[in-house]
C-alpha cells in the first residue's frame, strides 16, 4: 500500500467543584536508584491507535484492557495509552474520543517506523516497535522483549482552579541522562471505564468498552543533556470534559526523543479521588 493509505486490520489467530489541592507521593519517589532498579528499568509504554469506527478495533481494545488488568502475568510493568484517531469518522460513526491530534501522532510513527500505511488497530511499544493491535502473540512478545529505562521521579500537586479545569504541578528528576537528540517530557491525562452505545457504522448495535483513553496530552518541557538528579518543575493546565471523574483517570509522564520518537522512561501518577 502506498504511504498515507489507511486500513482496518482483521484479527489474527492467537496461540494462546471546589478548589482542591492534593499532593501525591504514592511511592515516595527519589532520585536515588538501587542496583535492582538500574538493572530492571521502568515500565514499558504501550500505545494503542484505535477507532470506534473500525470493525476490528473492539477486539484490540479488549486485549488492551486485559493487559492492563494483568491477565497475562507479564512480570513486566506496563503503561497503557489508547489514542482514538478520527480518520474513520466518515464511515457512519463519529468516535466520541477521536481526535485529529491523535491521528497526527500516529502519522509521526508511520514516518519514524518507515511504514507504508496508517491503520487501526495498531500498537506501538516504547516508540520503537509496532504490531497489529489485536495480534495477541505479537503484542505480548513485543512487550516482554522491549527495552526498559529508568522511570522519572516526579511528584504531582493537583488543583481545580475552576470546575472546568485541572492544574497539575510537577517537580522531580529524570533519574537518567537524555543524550543525543533533544527530548520532550510529555504529560498525558487518560480515562478508563468508558462504555459507548455505538448506534451506527461498522460496530452498530455494540456496546463498546474502552480503557486508558487519552483525553489530553501536552508537553511539560524539552530537555537535552540534563543531569539525572537535576530538579525539573512545571505547571500544566488542562480543560476538562463533561462528566470528568478523577477516580477513573490517571496521569502518565514520559520522555520522548525528537526524530526517532523513542520513549526513554515513563511514570504513572494516579489522580486523588477527591479532586
Amino acid at each position: 500500500m502506498a504511504r498515507g493509505l489507511f486500513a482496518c486490520f482483521p484479527k489474527r489467530t492467537s496461540l494462546v467543584v471546589n478548589k482542591t489541592t492534593t499532593t501525591t507521593s504514592h511511592d515516595n519517589p527519589t532520585t536515588d536508584l538501587t542496583a535492582e532498579e538500574l538493572r530492571q528499568g521502568g515500565p514499558v509504554v504501550v500505545e494503542l491507535f484505535s477507532s470506534q469506527g473500525c470493525a476490528t478495533s473492539p477486539a484490540a481494545e479488549v486485549l488492551f484492557s486485559r493487559v492492563g488488568r494483568g491477565d497475562f502475568n507479564l512480570e513486566v510493568p506496563v503503561i497503557l495509552m489508547a489514542f482514538h484517531v478520527d480518520y474513520w469518522d466518515y464511515n457512519g460513526w463519529k468516535d466520541p474520543f477521536g481526535s485529529s491530534q491523535w491521528t497526527v501522532r500516529q502519522k509521526e510513527y508511520v514516518e519514524s517506523l518507515n511504514l507504508d500505511a496508517i491503520f487501526t488497530p495498531q500498537v506501538v511499544i516504547q516508540g520503537k516497535k509496532q504490531c497489529i493491535g489485536n495480534d495477541e502473540d505479537a503484542l505480548i512478545s513485543s512487550i516482554v522483549s522491549a527495552s526498559r529505562y529508568t522511570s522519572p521521579a516526579f511528584q504531582a500537586t493537583f488543583e481545580r482552579p475552576t470546575p472546568e479545569s485541572l492544574q497539575i504541578s510537577l517537580k522531580g528528576a529524570l533519574r537518567a541522562k537524555v543524550e543525543g537528540q533533544e527530548a520532550d517530557i510529555m504529560v498525558a491525562l487518560y480515562e478508563s471505564g468508558l462504555v459507548t452505545d455505538c448506534q451506527n457504522g461498522e460496530n452498530k448495535g455494540r456496546m463498546l468498552a474502552n480503557d486508558f483513553v487519552v483525553r489530553k496530552l501536552t508537553k511539560l518541557c524539552s530537555v537535552n543533556n540534563v543531569p539525572p538528579k537535576k530538579t525539573l518543575t512545571g505547571t500544566l493546565d488542562f480543560s476538562l470534559w463533561q462528566g470528568f471523574n478523577s477516580a477513573k483517570c490517571g496521569v502518565v509522564v514520559f520522555v520522548q526523543q525528537h526524530g526517532s520518537r523513542h520513549i526513554f522512561g515513563s511514570q504513572r501518577i494516579p489522580l486523588p479521588a477527591n479532586i
